[in-house]
């Protein structure tokens, strides 16, 4: 039966919207949270590759290894970045930016993939540009250290999509579970050197955290990313970079009731605005117009 990609990316953009409400919860440095939620989702997923996908190794290019390899490593420090702006500013603003693939994928597709840009997602991009800069102006009003956060949100956005565009050349041929598992373990082998490089602690945690760090594993990760790994296969990585962009809406309500953050005017202005490109964006993509 032939799935419509769009299906598994709603399911994904709702589960990693609950990637930042876990990591808020964990009482740990991102480093450590990061590291967990990579190596239980390998152990996770390791069953299922040994059993029926280990052979596909043997097909992979030099290219392939190389590719899935830099993606692993973008993804760690993408962890890394994000989950430490989660220290500094709130869970609204950081998820804001750190979704603003669009503004990255753009440049990225155009180089690698030559995909054509459009003035009208031109004209969307900058609007959403707009909208960040309105909850940057917002936290800094706050606090100088909000809009350090902030900065590393957007770093950390930055890497996400150098980790979506690799992988989009890697998955055109290789099965999503090699290529996650893969993937995943190049990236919990960069945090582990990290850690050690740092002076992190891999223990002890409260049974609280370590089921945190568990819940990252199964919910944002095997429900949220692998899913786009799918997808990627069949949909260019602006589709992801935008639906992506929901994920701060589920967040923000869901950091409204267990943490009791509120929105201030010029953060719900910004996310209206970066709504409003976002649609922008949408309604110019041929495969969103057939989809609705």
């Amino acid at each position: 039966m032939k799935i419509n990609p769009y299906i598994p990316i709603v399911i994904g953009v709702i589960s990693v919207s609950l990637s930042a409400i876990f990591v808020k919860l964990a009482e740990a440095e991102a480093s450590v949270i990061a590291f967990y939620r990579m190596l239980f989702t390998v152990l996770l997923m390791m069953p299922l590759f040994l059993v029926k996908y280990r052979t596909e190794l043997h097909t992979l290019s030099q290219r392939d290894w190389f590719f899935s390899a830099i993606a692993g490593i973008f993804l760690a420090f993408h962890f890394i970045l994000w989950f430490e702006s989660l220290n500094y500013t709130s869970v609204a603003s950081s998820t804001v930016l750190v979704t603003m693939q669009p503004l990255f994928a753009f440049i990225g597709t155009y180089l690698f993939f030559k995909e054509k840009i459009t003035l009208q997602t031109f004209i969307a991009a900058m609007i959403a540009i707009v909208g960040s800069c309105l909850i940057g102006i917002g936290d800094f009003r706050a606090s100088g250290e909000a809009l350090y956060g902030d900065a590393l949100a957007l770093a950390a956005c930055a890497l996400i999509t150098g980790y979506l565009l690799f992988g989009q050349h890697v998955r055109q041929h290789v099965s999503l579970v090699t290529y996650t598992t893969i993937v995943y373990s190049a990236s919990a082998i960069t945090l582990f050197v990290y850690m050690l490089i740092k002076g992190d602690s891999f223990a002890p945690y409260s049974t609280e955290t370590w089921l945190l760090f568990l819940l990252l594993a199964v919910v944002p990760n095997l429900l949220g990313h692998t899913l786009f790994n799918w997808a990627i296969a069949y949909v260019s990585t602006n589709v992801i970079s935008i639906a992506i962009l929901f994920e701060p809406v589920g967040a923000a309500i869901a950091a409204y009731f267990i943490f009791g953050e509120t929105i201030s005017v010029l953060q719900a202005l910004g996310a209206a605005i970066i709504l409003v490109g976002i649609t922008l964006f949408v309604v110019d993509l041929k495969s969103f117009k057939k989809f609705f």
